[in-house]
């Protein structure tokens, strides 16, 4: 029997234990990741690894690149095509969700989270 090879999952948050937290979740899940903590960085990665990153965990808020920047990004460039964009961030007004969606967000995940609560979300969309 062929081991089935795992599937990488990018995140992108500029709050190191944020990162961390969902980096351990995902892992146990079963998910190969890569983590990044800034939106210039969220592009350099998937510039270099596109064809394995099947879904990007992207904060709106972070320096110098937003999350909706790199989103913009990511849904205009016909390479990435297949990554689903899920923005994860405290930002849970309806004109935030609106905006993710506008620009191309496949879902939205609002923080606090929990562990399972995301692990079963990311499972749904992946279809797991």
């Amino acid at each position: 029997m062929v081991a089935q090879e795992k599937q990488t999952i990018l995140i992108c948050d500029d709050e190191p234990d944020i990162v961390t937290l969902t980096q351990r979740f995902l892992e146990m899940g079963g998910y190969e990741t890569i983590t990044c903590n800034s939106g210039k960085e969220a592009i350099k990665i998937i510039e270099e690894h596109h064809e394995k990153i099947i879904l990007v965990l992207l904060d709106i808020m972070m320096p110098g690149k937003s999350g909706y920047k790199v989103l913009e990004e990511i849904k205009s460039n016909e390479n990435y095509q297949d990554i689903i964009v899920v923005l994860f961030t405290v930002k849970s007004f309806n004109e935030d969700v609106q905006k993710g969606k506008r620009l191309g967000a496949d879902f939205y995940i609002t923080k606090p989270f929990s562990g399972k609560d995301l692990l079963d979300t990311i499972n749904r969309i992946l279809k797991k």
